[in-house]
């Protein structure tokens, strides 16, 4: 263990020593935090305290398992495994499972996740026939979730006149209806969505006094990482688990506080000492990841904010370059401006692609920042786009695998009792949805006894029904001697889903299948790495909970040499070498939806602090004076938050000031600004808003300085002449066949074939990424490569 505490510096060590009592560790970015916990985790353990009495609760399961991992080497595996750590979601959901009798649920409950929710919200809206534009189910969805994560059940919802006015002038005055008829078919199915686990776990140590103590008694050692980010259901679980012994320690920084959206309460860490008595404070000032301008810059810029605990990062790494701020005419060119500066630092530096994160406010931005990666042949990975497990066919494959457990569960039961097809339509589903909310019985209940009840239906279908009913059976047999790979590969094989996918034999219907044979190949990774665990044997139940808690940035994701692409919110707890924070404009980021409050303002600051210290050597902020929005190009100005920043820390390689400026009034108007008298007075060097020099086309000049976007390289073989009166590129001789050419949106391509003259002369090109292009060449910007 001495060993361990070497490594640590007088500030880190301290907090890990500490071990009994309240404390609050204040950890600036790059600070070594989860150095700090890991190592005092396995100290309490070395000083004699049992890993069943520690719990530590973190924010991804990635977090989770790397602490796991440090603390195994020190302690040992064996013990290590006897820790209760991983995501507040999953050590919630597993003290859920073991108590699931006293709320009326079974053990085996479903966890619904974002889709499972939206569809049965979706069905119950066209069920009461409201109007579905008013009732817009992802509304109704998230409104369901804060009222949850609130704390606001159905009946205090309904006791409650503020929240039903306020649904009601929102044109939603069925609102309560549907959240408590969501509820009433969630029970009914053995489902708990991802904001019930904090719910329940609430209600659970609320209503049974004796489960409160028992998990007291239990974790005597409780540790909470990124405290800030908690919401008033976390921190209501964490107050009472840890009323009676207060040996609670929370690691925190207020400056990285950004998910105020999804109900995170900055006041949770930032009155944590009023919570407790005789709390004990440790700040972790010193900054290990970036260099001393990145540091300082971001310290200049978190200053602004009012509301916030006070403390100095700093750093003994060295200077490091300055930051660069880039302007760009559009977003186009903002990111070609991003690739051509990886492409650059990749041949100078000799550096990997995964040193390099591109970073955004919204998910949107991400389109012209992928063009131009993609023209560079430079690979990418969007974090955050459609996750694997949300595929389609994923989703059926794991629809038929969560009825085997729960065959109450209504969601997967709609979703694959048709599919493949099996004659049962819409219509019998509708009256067995009816004949299940009658009967107070699930869906597959009224299945099974289909003959017992009065359901309007042929006796061809009830055949096809009770044949359903016999499938899942036989695989619920199955289920208790296999193990989730062979299980999952006899459901896709005798449910029809692989041939319903080999029928199509379309490109989509070929990555299908892959997608299929990828979860296979899973689930067997799965099965062999439970082998190395305790009390595991890698069956479904156990592959199913993994899948429901997963996130994207959770995945092992292999060695893929990619730049990352993820907006800012992702990218917490991250850090690249190289980092670009592109879209840097008002409306943007700040965002427009988050500049009417002070308290607002300051969590889009926060945000803009966590994306500068992700970077380890060189940060880039990036801002286009015109973006595309909606399908329309609008101007745009400079962030705010680039002139927040000291300029000795900035290398602004193109004026701020020097932006586009549209006058809304005709000059002429004013008479005539050449006079000589009035050329004497105006001196153009101190005009503040000038028109952006366009660059002039003269016979002959191909400067590589001339700006790409204007510039036109022409093969030995051809004369380009500019006409003075209209601007137009004539070309005197034909290109070649053959010529290899390289154009500024199709990238690298090979000339096919010549037609026309003149003016007309067109060239056939088969580009190596946008496929066989005609391009008008006096318009055409390309650059002949050989």
């Amino acid at each position: 263990m001495e060993k361990y505490l070497s490594q640590l510096n007088e500030a880190q060590l301290a907090p890990t020593i500490q071990k009994e009592g309240p404390m609050i560790i204040i950890a600036g970015a790059g600070s070594g935090k989860t150095r700090v916990l890991t190592i005092r985790i396995a100290y309490l353990m070395s000083e004699g305290v049992d890993p069943f009495n520690i719990l530590s609760l973190t924010f991804t399961n990635k977090a989770a398992r790397e602490m796991k991992e440090r603390i195994a080497t020190i302690v040992g595996a064996s013990e290590a495994k006897n820790l209760w750590m991983g995501t507040f979601h999953s050590v919630f959901a597993k003290i859920l499972r073991i108590e699931a009798d006293r709320l009326g649920y079974p053990s085996n409950f479903t966890i619904y996740d974002t889709q499972d929710s939206d569809r049965l919200i979706s069905s119950i809206i066209k069920e009461m026939n409201l109007d579905k534009d008013i009732y817009k189910y992802k509304q109704v969805r998230s409104r369901i979730s804060s009222y949850k994560n609130s704390l606001i059940t159905v009946r205090a919802y309904f006791q409650n006149p503020e929240l039903i006015e306020a649904d009601t002038m929102a044109r939603r005055p069925r609102l309560g209806d549907i959240y408590k008829e969501y509820v009433e078919r969630c029970f009914k199915a053995g489902a708990m969505d991802f904001d019930d686990l904090l719910l329940k776990t609430n209600e659970l140590l609320t209503r049974f006094p004796e489960v409160l103590m028992k998990y007291q008694n239990r974790f005597k050692y409780i540790l909470v990482d990124e405290y800030q980010d908690t919401n008033h259901s976390q921190y209501l679980i964490v107050r009472a688990l840890a009323d009676k012994f207060q040996n609670i320690c929370v690691v925190g920084d207020d400056a990285q506080s950004i998910y105020a959206f999804r109900g995170a309460n900055i006041s949770n860490i930032l009155n944590f000492q009023k919570d407790y008595d005789d709390v004990k404070e440790f700040r972790l000032e010193q900054n290990y990841r970036s260099t001393k301008n990145i540091v300082n810059a971001a310290n200049s810029i978190i200053e602004k904010n009012q509301t916030k605990l006070e403390k100095v990062v700093w750093t003994a790494n060295d200077e490091g370059e300055k930051i660069v701020v880039n302007r760009s005419l559009t977003d186009g060119d903002e990111g070609r401006f991003v690739a051509s500066t990886i492409w650059e630092n990749k041949i100078q530096h000799h550096v990997p692609n995964s040193d390099f994160a591109i970073l955004y406010r919204t998910n949107a931005q991400s389109r012209a920042i992928e063009d131009a990666l993609r023209k560079r042949d430079i690979p990418y990975r969007i974090y955050g786009g459609l996750s694997f497990y949300q595929r389609k066919e994923i989703k059926d494959v794991l629809s038929y695998l969560r009825l085997i457990i729960n065959p109450a569960d209504e969601e997967a039961l709609k979703r694959v009792i048709n599919f493949p097809p099996r004659g049962i339509g819409g219509t019998t589903i509708d009256r067995l949805v009816v004949a299940a909310n009658g009967y107070k019985r699930s869906i597959f209940e009224v299945m099974k006894n289909i003959d017992k009840t009065d359901v309007k239906i042929n006796s061809g279908t009830k055949g096809k029904l009770l044949d359903f009913v016999t499938m899942i059976e036989s695989y619920q047999v199955m289920n208790q001697t296999a193990d989730v790979f062979e299980l999952a590969e006899h459901v896709t094989r005798t449910t029809g889903l692989i041939s319903e996918f080999k029928k199509d034999g379309t490109p989509e219907g070929v990555a299908k299948m892959e997608n299929i044979e990828e979860l296979l190949n899973g689930m067997k990774d799965f099965v062999e790495g439970q082998k190395e665990l305790a009390d595991t044997t890698g069956n479904l139940a156990e592959f199913l909970e993994d899948v429901a808690l997963a996130t994207d940035l959770d995945a092992d994701k292999g060695d893929a040499d990619h730049v990352a692409l993820m907006t800012i919110h992702l990218a917490k707890g991250l850090e690249f070498p190289y980092v670009f924070v592109v879209g840097l404009e008002e409306d943007l980021f700040p965002s427009a939806m988050s500049m009417g409050t002070r308290s607002e303002l300051e969590e889009e600051r926060r945000l803009f602090y966590v994306a500068l210290t992700r970077a380890e050597k060189q940060a880039y902020l990036t801002y286009a004076l015109s973006r595309y929005r909606w399908g329309k190009l609008v101007d745009s100005e400079p962030s705010r938050f680039i002139e927040e920043i000291d300029e000795q820390y900035l290398n602004i390689t193109t004026p701020i000031e020097e932006r586009r400026f549209n006058p809304m009034l005709d000059a002429d108007i004013f008479g005539d600004a050449t006079s000589p008298e009035l050329s004497r007075r105006l001196d153009p060097n101190k005009i503040r808003f000038k028109a952006a020099k366009q660059p002039e086309f003269k016979k002959g000049n191909t400067s590589k300085e001339e700006p790409i976007r204007n510039q036109v390289t022409t093969p030995k073989n051809l004369k380009r002449v500019v006409e003075t009166g209209d601007n137009t590129n004539l070309f005197d001789n034909k290109l070649a066949v053959g010529n290899l050419v390289k154009h500024i949106r199709f990238g690298s391509g090979e000339v096919l074939k010549i037609e026309g003259a003149g003016a007309d002369i067109k060239a056939e090109i088969k580009f190596q990424h946008g496929g066989v292009k005609k391009l008008l060449l006096r318009f055409a910007k390309l650059e002949v490569i050989g």
